[in-house]
């Protein structure tokens, strides 16, 4: 009888740890969720250091690069300068 009581409770205790690790935290579940979040947040991580790159390349050029701010000048603010003629082309 007691040989009974104690494989029913080691088959209980089997089944609790079986239960958990399937499904309770750190459940292989989770962890497999975990793994893919880490994957895409690294992706996202690398795509803004590659535009943080982008950015302090533009930035030094600016600050060292009087030709640059001049390029710049001249593209976004449509500046020109005394000794030039500026034309508009339209096209239709």
């Amino acid at each position: 009888m007691t040989r009974r009581r104690l494989l029913l409770l080691l088959l209980v205790i089997l089944t609790m740890l079986q239960f958990r690790l399937w499904t309770g935290t750190g459940s292989w579940e989770q962890i497999t969720s975990l793994r893919r979040d880490i994957v895409q947040q690294k992706k996202v991580n690398d795509d803004l250091n590659q535009r943080n790159e982008r950015l302090y390349g533009e930035v030094r050029s600016l600050k060292n690069d009087l030709d640059s701010i001049e390029e710049r000048a001249r593209n976004d603010m449509g500046l020109i300068k005394s000794d030039e003629t500026f034309y508009l082309i339209v096209e239709e």
